[in-house]
């Protein structure tokens, strides 16, 4: 009976079982690519510390008082500790946008 081979291999294919399976066509590699990177963020690194809520509600209330971003806070205070251990005062301010 033809219906019963058929039925032998459709159940193999079907029920997880490795014994009667064909093997499968190599597949492709997934190629992972990186997410697009702004223009602006190119040529940049992350740095990331952790500290209690208090300091970044502190931080963000600072950057409000003092019209700036909490990006050119940490700028500042970066470039301030260069500046006490004499290294060159590299880390740069975002330009501001005007309203």
């Amino acid at each position: 009976m033809s219906n019963k081979a058929d039925l032998a291999t459709l159940l193999a294919e079907t029920s997880g079982s490795a014994r009667h399976r064909k093997p499968a066509a190599e597949q492709p590699a997934v190629r992972k690519t990186k997410a697009p990177v702004s223009k602006s963020r190119g040529g940049t690194s992350p740095i990331t510390v952790h500290f209690p809520k208090q300091v970044r509600d502190q931080l963000k209330i600072l950057a409000v008082q003092s019209d700036t971003t909490l990006h050119n806070l940490v700028a500042e205070a970066f470039n301030d500790l260069f500046a006490k251990h004499g290294k060159p005062e590299i880390a740069p301010a975002l330009a501001q946008h005007t309203e």
